[in-house]
C-alpha cells in the first residue's frame, strides 16, 4: 500500500489507535495533521511519525469554535481518521444528561460538525477517504455501555448516510468495529466495568486474542489507500472472533 503526496487527518491522535494510525500512515508515505486536546502527547506522536512533513494543532473538539479553526487552518485533505473518542461506563438507571451530552459531543456530535465544516469549506479532495472508528458493542453490547454504544450506533448511522451523500465525488466512507483492543481506553473499561476475574474469563472468548492497537491501524491504512477504492458504506467488525460463537471449555 501506498500514501505517498496524500494530506490525512488523524483526530485522538494523543493516544491509543489513534495514535497508531498516525505512525502506520506516515511509514506509508502520507503527510499528517494530527489533532487532540493533549498538546504534550500530541508531540510525543509527532516523534514517531515517519518523514517530517507532519503538523500538530491543539483542539478540543467539543468545542464548536475550536472545530471552525480547525477546517480554515486545514489544507486539503485525501484521507480524514475519526478516532477522537471516549468510554463513560455507567448502569442505565444511574445515567444523567451530563453523561449522555459529554459521550456524545466527542463521540457523535464532533466528527458530525468536523466533517460539515470541511465539506462547507471544500477542504476534502474527491477521491478521499473518511474512516470512523465505532464499537463491535454496537453488535454485542455490554453491561453499562448503553450511552457509548449508542453514540457508536449514532456514528454507523450517520457514516453510511454519508457515504451515500458523497458518493458523487468518489469518497469513500466507512466504519471499523473493534472490539477490545489495548489501550488506556480498554484499561479503564477493565477498572470500570469488570472485576479482574471477569475481566480473564471475558478475555477467554476471543479466539485470536485480545486486539492490538496495530491491528487496528493496519485496517485504516487499507481503507486510506487505492486498494479499497471500491469499498464505501461498510462496517467492518473487528473482533478476534468474539461473536462467532462459544468455544468450547
Amino acid at each position: 500500500m501506498d500514501l505517498k503526496g496524500k494530506h490525512i487527518l488523524v483526530t485522538g491522535a494523543s493516544s491509543g489507535i489513534g495514535r497508531q494510525a498516525a505512525v502506520d500512515v506516515s511509514k506509508l508515505g502520507a503527510n499528517l495533521t494530527i489533532t487532540g486536546r493533549n498538546l504534550a502527547e500530541l508531540k510525543n506522536t509527532q516523534a514517531q511519525l515517519a518523514g517530517n512533513n507532519h503538523f500538530v494543532i491543539e483542539t478540543d473538539l467539543t468545542k464548536a469554535e475550536q472545530i471552525k479553526k480547525l477546517s480554515t487552518e486545514l489544507k486539503a485533505l485525501d484521507g480524514i481518521v475519526h478516532c477522537a473518542g471516549i468510554v463513560k461506563p455507567v448502569p442505565v438507571k444511574f445515567i444523567k444528561e451530563q453523561q449522555i451530552d459529554e459521550v456524545f459531543s466527542i463521540n457523535f456530535k464532533s466528527v458530525v460538525l468536523l466533517n460539515a465544516e470541511l465539506l462547507q469549506h471544500k477542504k476534502i479532495n474527491n477521491n478521499a477517504s473518511i474512516v470512523l472508528i465505532s464499537t463491535i458493542s454496537t453488535l454485542y453490547p455490554y453491561f453499562g455501555g448503553a450511552i457509548y454504544i449508542a453514540s457508536k450506533a449514532a456514528l454507523e448511522g450517520y457514516g453510511k448516510t454519508l457515504a451515500l451523500e458523497l458518493s458523487p465525488k468518489k469518497i469513500r466512507v466507512n466504519i471499523l468495529q473493534p472490539a477490545l483492543v489495548k489501550t488506556a481506553i480498554y484499561q479503564s473499561t477493565i477498572d470500570t466495568a469488570f472485576s479482574e476475574e471477569e475481566m480473564h474469563k471475558y478475555e477467554k472468548q476471543y479466539p485470536l486474542g485480545i486486539g492490538e492497537t496495530e491491528d487496528v491501524a493496519n485496517a485504516v491504512c487499507y481503507l486510506l489507500s487505492e486498494k479499497s477504492k471500491w469499498i464505501t458504506g461498510t462496517c467492518i467488525p473487528m473482533d478476534g472472533g468474539l461473536t462467532l460463537g462459544t468455544l468450547k471449555s
